[in-house]
């Protein structure tokens, strides 16, 4: 814990372990729609999971602030970060979101009268598509900007500029 800590800094560290809560969540939640399906009780099991090694990541996140840290410049540090870093970062994070909902929903949805619409040529659905296909655009443009200008803003944190606004 020591050696990740000093490495990844205390940010960096909590947003790897909540990995340890997260995908037994997001097992639960994918899969929880399901079981009324095929009746089984497994996505209970992923919640128990999910919820245990939350209150795991929580009492490791309680510790954070007891471990020492080699005083240097961290990628991912909020403490360390400027202004400007934060935005983006913030911004990234919502281009993300946003392309994940889509996919989240995209996984979920049965696309057979979509292609059925659209194989007869009315506007609507092909108004619908273009839309959909604009919204993925739009998300993966947003995401490449956004991690652009993050990565322009800890250039010049490190190089010791100014934080320049955005």
């Amino acid at each position: 814990m020591n050696r990740w800590v000093d490495r990844y800094g205390r940010t960096g560290f909590a947003a790897i372990t909540s990995l340890i809560w997260a995908l037994p969540m997001a097992a639960w939640a994918g899969s929880a729609d399901l079981s009324p399906i095929d009746q089984t009780a497994y996505p209970w099991i992923a919640l128990g999971i999910g919820i245990v090694m939350l209150v795991v990541w929580i009492v490791l996140l309680s510790r954070l602030g007891r471990i020492h840290m080699t005083p240097r410049q961290r990628r991912f540090e909020l403490a360390q970060m400027s202004n400007s870093e934060k935005a983006w970062i913030l911004v990234l994070l919502l281009f993300v979101a946003g392309l994940i909902a889509w996919l989240n929903a995209a996984a979920t949805v049965d696309w057979g009268p979509l292609g059925t619409a659209l194989g007869s040529g009315k506007p609507g659905p092909l108004l619908f598509a273009a839309g959909l296909a604009i919204y993925v655009i739009v998300m993966v443009a947003g995401i490449w900007v956004s991690v652009r200008k993050a990565k322009s803003a800890f250039r010049r944190r490190i190089a010791g500029g100014t934080a320049a606004s955005w």
